[in-house]
C-alpha cells in the first residue's frame, strides 16, 4: 500500500459530518436555515477537519417527516435556496477539500409526489404500479417502523378501493422497486445528482428499499443484484462515488449488503452493533460488551468500510440489545419516558446522557475516532450540544445549531416562533454551549475534536488497518490495536471512574520499540519482553503509535 492509495479510496479515512440545512445556519433571517448560511460556515467545517459533508434531505417536501417525504427528487426546497445555490456550496466545499454527499430517500415518496398523485387517481394510471397495491392486506405483514403512529403498513385508499404499502408513515407510500420503470427512475435521480457534483449518497433504509414486498414483477429476483447495479452505475458516472447505507441488521447480513468479498454493493455501512455496545459499556463502566462485539466484526473487502458513530439524527436505537440490556441503558441514560422512543431508543444527545462529565465525553469521542473505520459526526457534536426534550420525539436532537450566545444561538435573527424548532435551553443552551466561544478557547471540546481529527487523519492505519483486541486484565479497559501497511497504533480507553495501571503486550516489540503518545506529550518504553506499563486516569484514554528505530513518521 502507498500513502497515495488513501486518496483513491478516500472514504476509508474520511471524516463525515451530517447536517440539516434547515437547522444549520439561517443567512437571510427568515427563520429557516439555508444554503447561503451553509456556504458561510464551510470554513468552520474545514478548520474542524471535516472531509465529507452529508446533507440530510433538501428536496421539495410537504415536510411531514423532516424532509424524508420527498415530492421532487430533482429539486431544492425553495426554503433553502435554489439548485444554483446548492451547486455553489458543492463547488466551494470542494475548494476547501471537502466532498458532499446527499441523503437518497428512494424507499418511498411523499403522498404529494406527482407519481403518487397520479397513481391514486385511477387504477389505470401509468404510475399505478410505481407503488404496491392490494385488494386486501396480506395475512403476514411486517410491523410498522413507527408503532406509536401507525398500526399497519397498509393504508386503504378510498378513491380506488385498494390498500397501498407504507413501511414508514401513511403519507410516505413505498415505491415498487420490483417495477423496472421505478428502477430506471431511481437510476436517473442518482445520475442527476452525480452530474451536479455530489460525491455519493447516504441511502436511507436500504433493506426496505431493495426488498420486494409483494412487488409487481416476478422477474425482479434478488434485490442485491439491483443494489450491485446501482453501485456499478455510480462508479461508472463518478469513479470515486460512495454509497453509505443505513442497514440496521446483524453483521452476517451486513456482509451481504457490502457485496461479500467482492465489495461491489454498498461502499460503507453504519456499525449499529458496536454503537449499541458502546452505550452498554458506558452504562456498566465495563468495556467487555464492546470488546466482544468488535471481535465479532466480520472481514470485509478492501474497498468496503465501517462507519462509526455515537449519535445521529434519529433516536439512539438499542434494538440489538436484549431486553435486560436495553433496560440497563435506559436506566443510565434515558430514565424518563419522554427520553425514550418506540420502546427501543433514546432521544438525547451524548453530553447530557453523560451528565456533562468532560472526562467521559472526551473519552467517548477519543474512542469513536480510534475505532477501525470512518467516523461520522452529527452537527453540534463537536461543541457538545444537548437535546431539547420540549421538541417532540426525534426533533429533540435536531435543534438549531448553536453558533454564539446571541439571540437564537446565532442561528437566525428571526423571531423565535419562525424557527424550525426550539433552541436548546438550560445548561446546554447557547449561553453556555456555542461555537464562537469554543473556537477561541483552546481547552474547549471543539479544539479537542480538532486534535482527534488531526491525529486520525495522520494515522491511516485506523481506517485501513486490521483490528486486534489487546488482552489485559482490567474489565473497565478497552485495549485495541490497529495495524496496516503504513503503521500501527494501540488505543486504551478506561470506562471506569478509577485510575489504574496496566501492562499490555506489544506484539513484535522489544526494548528498541517506543510508544509515542499522540494525544499527550511523551512516550513509553517497551521492555525486552515486548510489554509496556501504562497508567490511565479515571475515564482516561491514550493513543500510542508503535515506532521502531528507523521509522520516518513524525508527530
Amino acid at each position: 500500500m502507498r500513502i497515495t492509495d488513501t486518496s483513491d479510496l478516500w472514504w476509508k479515512n474520511a471524516v463525515v459530518y451530517c447536517l440539516d440545512v434547515e437547522t444549520f445556519m439561517d443567512w437571510n433571517g427568515d427563520g429557516t436555515g439555508d444554503l447561503d448560511g451553509l456556504a458561510h460556515r464551510l470554513d468552520y467545517l474545514a478548520e474542524l477537519g471535516v472531509t465529507c459533508i452529508w446533507l440530510m434531505p433538501f428536496y421539495p417536501t410537504p415536510d411531514k417527516d423532516d424532509g424524508y417525504d420527498v415530492s421532487d427528487f430533482y429539486g431544492v426546497d425553495k426554503r433553502f435556496g435554489s439548485l444554483g445555490d446548492l451547486v455553489e456550496v458543492i463547488r466551494s466545499a470542494r475548494d476547501r477539500g471537502m466532498r458532499v454527499i446527499a441523503d437518497l430517500v428512494v424507499n418511498h415518496t411523499s403522498e404529494k409526489h406527482p407519481w403518487f398523485v397520479s397513481a391514486r387517481s385511477s387504477r389505470t394510471s401509468p404510475y399505478r404500479d410505481f407503488y404496491v397495491w392490494r385488494d386486501t392486506p396480506p395475512k403476514s405483514t411486517p410491523e410498522p417502523i413507527f408503532p406509536d403512529k401507525e398500526n399497519s403498513v397498509w393504508n386503504f385508499d378510498e378513491r380506488t378501493g385498494q390498500y397501498y404499502l407504507h413501511r414508514f408513515y401513511r403519507h410516505q407510500p413505498d415505491l415498487n422497486v420490483a417495477n423496472p420503470r421505478v428502477r430506471e427512475e431511481i437510476g436517473k435521480v442518482i445520475g442527476f445528482w452525480l452530474e451536479m457534483g455530489m460525491s455519493g449518497f447516504r441511502i436511507d433504509a436500504v433493506p426496505f428499499f431493495i426488498d420486494d414486498e409483494g412487488g409487481a414483477d416476478d422477474d425482479y429476483g434478488d434485490g442485491h443484484v439491483y443494489l450491485r447495479e446501482l453501485s456499478d452505475m455510480a462508479k461508472r458516472r463518478r469513479g470515486d462515488a460512495v454509497l453509505l447505507g443505513e442497514v440496521n441488521l446483524p453483521y452476517k447480513d451486513q456482509v451481504k449488503f457490502f457485496g461479500g468479498p467482492q465489495g461491489d454493493e454498498l461502499t460503507m455501512q453504519f456499525d449499529f452493533e458496536s454503537m449499541q455496545r458502546i452505550y452498554l459499556s458506558l452504562a456498566r463502566s465495563d468495556a467487555r460488551p464492546l470488546a466482544r462485539m468488535l471481535a465479532k466484526r466480520p472481514d470485509i473487502a478492501l474497498r468496503s468500510q465501517w462507519a462509526n458513530f455515537l449519535r445521529n439524527h434519529d433516536e439512539l436505537t438499542l434494538d440489538k440489545l436484549s431486553e435486560s440490556e436495553r433496560d440497563e441503558v435506559f436506566a443510565a441514560f434515558g430514565p424518563e419516558k419522554r427520553m425514550q422512543a418506540f420502546g427501543r431508543g433514546i432521544v438525547r444527545r451524548l453530553p447530557p446522557m453523560l451528565e456533562g462529565d468532560p472526562r467521559r465525553i472526551r473519552m467517548a469521542y477519543s474512542l469513536l475516532f480510534s475505532l477501525p473505520g470512518t467516523p461520522v459526526l452529527f452537527y453540534g457534536e463537536e461543541i457538545g450540544m444537548g437535546e431539547n426534550l420540549n421538541a417532540e420525539g426525534r426533533h429533540s436532537v435536531r435543534t438549531p445549531m448553536q453558533w454564539s450566545s446571541a439571540k437564537n444561538g446565532g442561528f437566525s435573527t428571526a423571531r423565535r416562533r419562525s424557527l424550525p424548532g426550539p433552541v436548546t435551553e438550560g445548561a446546554y443552551g447557547p449561553e453556555f454551549v456555542n461555537a464562537d466561544e469554543q473556537v477561541r478557547d483552546r481547552d474547549s471540546l471543539l479544539h479537542f475534536m480538532r486534535l482527534l481529527i488531526s491525529r486520525y487523519r495522520t494515522s491511516p492505519e485506523i481506517g485501513w488497518g486490521e483490528l486486534t483486541i489487546v488482552k489485559q486484565p482490567h474489565a473497565s479497559v478497552l485495549a485495541h490495536r490497529v495495524t496496516g501497511p503504513l503503521g500501527s497504533m494501540i488505543a486504551l480507553h478506561n470506562f471506569a471512574a478509577e485510575s489504574l495501571t496496566l501492562e499490555i503486550p506489544v506484539d513484535g516489540g522489544d526494548d528498541d520499540t517506543r510508544l509515542i503518545d499522540l494525544l499527550h506529550d511523551g512516550a513509553t518504553a517497551v521492555t525486552s519482553r515486548g510489554t509496556a506499563e501504562l497508567t490511565l486516569e479515571p475515564y482516561g484514554y491514550r493513543w500510542l503509535r508503535v515506532t521502531n528505530p528507523g521509522t520516518r513518521r513524525i508527530g
